[in-house]
């Protein structure tokens, strides 16, 4: 009767066992195809691009030719070209006020298609429509040929206002804003399907309570709907960055390019300068994050609770021991008195 009360009792932790390692098989075999290719195009590409930037690379009938210089081309690329600290300074002050824009126009248009409307469908499909059609070639052709401003708006005038009122380094990059304004709110496609997503997740019955309370629709967005989104934004926030970041359009990437393939440049000072500015993004990127971290209130509220809860436990049981001690010192007082 021991024996098989023993093995009822292994059996069900065997079965468990057995059960969560095919789940970790079948885990590792459904992300396998994505380490793979992480690994292929990601790390070695990496790896690879960063043994490049160290190397003076030539590119010979029998092959490419390593010449091991350290980190003289991260020095080379601010003696040798004179515009990259210029235009590192100005794609840094266009993407800060080119996300904002981006963000907030992505979250009007996704409040507006949350609303109950006809042809809700067609409005959504015709605000993503960009994003598939306007890449590559398509989009270099539009912005040549002036497609990305709005016509009726007078930048010359704006321009003036802006360069009397601001410093030349402020102006430009939000003279660049209005002179591109349609290419900028063309990149707002898949930001407005995120924060739609997102609205549609909000239940409303939060807005109907808030609605019975007296609130008004302006206090409904910020008390609700904001901090719902708050995830959402940041998310928002650094797919605009990355986004604009590796965009056709972005003069850097087009420098980039052009010294990759330069006879007397080649692929190493290319790829010490991807580097260098890879570093500008993510510092820009955790700017973003830094700014638009969620915080919840709530759970952290919960903590200092429970800390303070622990707290006075702690103190409790410190008196309760003190409590005990001199009531064990009385006993042995008491008891001596009776002796005498």
């Amino acid at each position: 009767m021991k024996g098989l009360m023993r093995k009822e009792q292994i059996k069900p932790g065997k079965k468990e066992g057995r059960l969560k390692r095919r789940e970790a098989m079948w885990g590792y075999l459904f992300t396998l195809p994505w380490t793979v290719g992480v690994l292929l195009f990601l790390v070695i590409p990496l790896g690879q691009s960063f043994y490049y930037s160290l190397c003076n690379v030539k590119v010979s009938p029998r092959g490419r030719i390593f010449t091991y210089v350290g980190f003289r081309n991260y020095t080379d690329i601010f003696r040798l070209d004179v515009y990259f600290a210029e235009d590192l300074v100005s794609y840094l002050l266009n993407t800060l006020i080119s996300v904002p824009v981006i963000v907030v126009f992505a979250l009007i248009i996704a409040m507006l298609l949350n609303e109950k409307m006809v042809g809700k469908t067609i409005f959504r499909v015709i605000y993503f429509l960009p994003v598939i059609v306007v890449s590559g070639p398509v989009m270099g052709q539009l912005a040549d040929q002036g497609a990305t401003s709005i016509p009726a708006m007078n930048v010359t005038s704006i321009s003036g206002v802006l360069n009397e009122m601001l410093p030349s380094m402020l102006a430009e990059p939000i003279v660049n804003l209005f002179n591109n304004m349609i290419l900028i709110l063309w990149y707002s496609g898949v930001q407005i399907l995120i924060f739609l997503a997102a609205l549609q997740k909000i239940d409303n019955n939060l807005y109907e309570a808030a609605k019975i309370d007296g609130g008004s629709g302006w206090e409904c967005f910020w008390k609700i709907t904001l901090p719902s989104l708050k995830p959402m934004i940041m998310l928002n926030a650094i797919y605009t960055v990355i986004y604009i970041s590796g965009n056709e359009q972005n003069v850097i990437i087009n420098s980039i390019y052009n010294d990759m393939f330069s006879a007397t440049r080649g692929f190493g000072f290319a790829s010490a300068k991807a580097w260098m500015y890879s570093v500008v993004v993510l510092a820009i990127v955790g700017l973003f994050t830094l700014i638009l971290w969620n915080r919840d209130t709530y759970k952290a509220e919960i903590r200092r609770m429970e800390k303070l809860a622990a707290k006075r436990e702690k103190e409790r049981l410190r008196l309760r021991k003190r409590q005990e001690r001199l009531a064990r010192w009385e006993n042995i007082r008491a008891k001596g008195v009776v002796r005498k």
